[in-house]
């Protein structure tokens, strides 16, 4: 049974029966079908006392509140990542409640599982064999690695300069590969590859921007729902998300409205998106507040945290919205900073991140520094990808090789 009532269109408002499987706006306008559920049915079903019977722990037991029965997915071992309580890093600190939500422990060693695993099911359901996706690389790796075991050809367009480890997974997963360059400022050029393909040759569009799938989106929002319930149900002030096209932070704002709807929780933490300075246009946008159509993408992105630098921040609108409705904040931070983070992430609790999913220590390290962050609050810092994805990265932070 589905519980989806209809899909909404972000932008123009135009809404879809569910039945019509929607992948974007027949409007072309670039809004994102936003999915909305029978709070009031799945209340009845999905409850505390129903999750503690329920198993395995994966991103599917949450199916009552995602788009695509589970009867279509093809399971690796996505979610259930644990919920660390890092004392030594938060002693390095100052804070004794700090968390980490590690999510490097997922098949492909990011989060990005989450949403493909969602999106990938929905391909099956509708008979799809050909995927296409535009990704700086944990996306397209993740998409590659679902495709591979549906049996499903995947096309990944990817930048010119992604990571070896990256493109070291699209190969073993079968992928076509097709690197891109950005020529214009502001443009993304992956994205702008993948919708020619999409048009020409009729593949499902499945990259990690809400505008383009629907149900991909829903997959991050389980996040939410894990940490929530392994951290029992007590209260969270913050959320760290790591950002880039705002996708994950409108998954996790996605799934805060989901348990409040359905009556788990009754207040939301602070949502803090974490960008790097060489890619902050959300950031300012949150600090300046201004609204999504005055975003000015940043011309040409670069930090270390190469993870999050899309251009253009698609999902922005949600991601906005967010952070205001749970009165959070927007933080920037600098590679150096990152690059510390990286370093105590290994060093105090043993995680081992790219600097993409590293960042968010960084940015609670800005906040508490800035007195945003109280010491007494409870914060959760969502790692996003693991080190392994960058090793060559990793290897410049050190001045000699051993």
């Amino acid at each position: 049974m589905s519980y989806v009532e209809r899909l909404v269109c972000s932008k123009c408002g135009t809404a879809y029966e569910p039945e019509e499987s929607p992948v974007m706006c027949r409007k072309r306008d670039f809004g994102r079908l936003d999915v909305e559920y029978d709070y009031e049915a799945v209340s009845a079903k999905l409850t505390r006392a129903s999750l503690r019977s329920r198993a395995p722990r994966d991103v599917w037991r949450y199916e009552e509140l995602l788009p695509v029965r589970q009867k279509f997915a093809v399971k690796l071992g996505e979610g259930n990542t644990p919920l660390i309580h890092a004392k030594r890093l938060g002693e390095k600190l100052g804070i004794g409640n700090l968390y980490l939500k590690d999510e490097t422990r997922n098949p492909t060693a990011s989060f990005k599982d989450r949403a493909m695993a969602v999106g990938i099911a929905k391909a099956v359901e509708l008979g799809k064999k050909d995927v296409a996706i535009a990704s700086s690389g944990n996306a397209a790796a993740s998409l590659a690695a679902y495709s591979a075991a549906a049996g499903i050809r995947c096309h990944a367009f990817v930048p010119d300069d992604a990571a070896i480890g990256k493109i070291a997974q699209l190969m073993l997963y079968g992928a076509a590969i097709l690197r891109c360059r950005q020529e214009k400022e502001g443009e993304d050029a992956t994205v702008q590859a993948m919708l020619e393909a999409v048009e020409e040759s009729g593949y499902y569009p499945c990259p990690s921007f809400g505008p383009f799938n629907p149900y991909q989106v829903e997959g991050p929002k389980t996040i939410s729902f894990e940490l929530h319930e392994q951290h029992e149900w007590a209260e969270i002030d913050w959320i760290f998300v790591p950002t880039g096209s705002g996708c994950l932070l409108t998954g996790v704002w996605k799934g805060l409205q989901d348990l409040r709807g359905v009556g788990l929780v009754r207040s939301y933490p602070r949502l803090v998106s974490v960008q790097p300075k060489g890619n902050q246009a959300l950031t300012k946008a949150i600090n300046m507040h201004l609204r999504f159509d005055q975003i000015v993408p940043e011309a040409y992105p670069k930090s270390v945290a190469s993870g999050l630098l899309d251009p253009f921040p698609w999902d922005g609108d949600s991601a906005l919205t967010g952070v205001e409705k749970t009165r959070g904040a927007g933080v920037s931070v600098d590679d150096p900073a990152i690059v510390q983070a990286v370093k105590d992430l290994a060093a105090c609790e043993g995680v081992f991140a790219e600097p993409s999913g590293a960042a968010g220590v960084a940015g609670l390290t800005k906040l508490l520094e800035e007195g945003v962050v109280e010491k007494g609050d409870t914060s959760v810092v969502l790692v996003t990808g693991s080190g392994l994805k960058e090793p060559d990265k990793v290897m410049s932070m050190f001045s000699q090789m051993p």
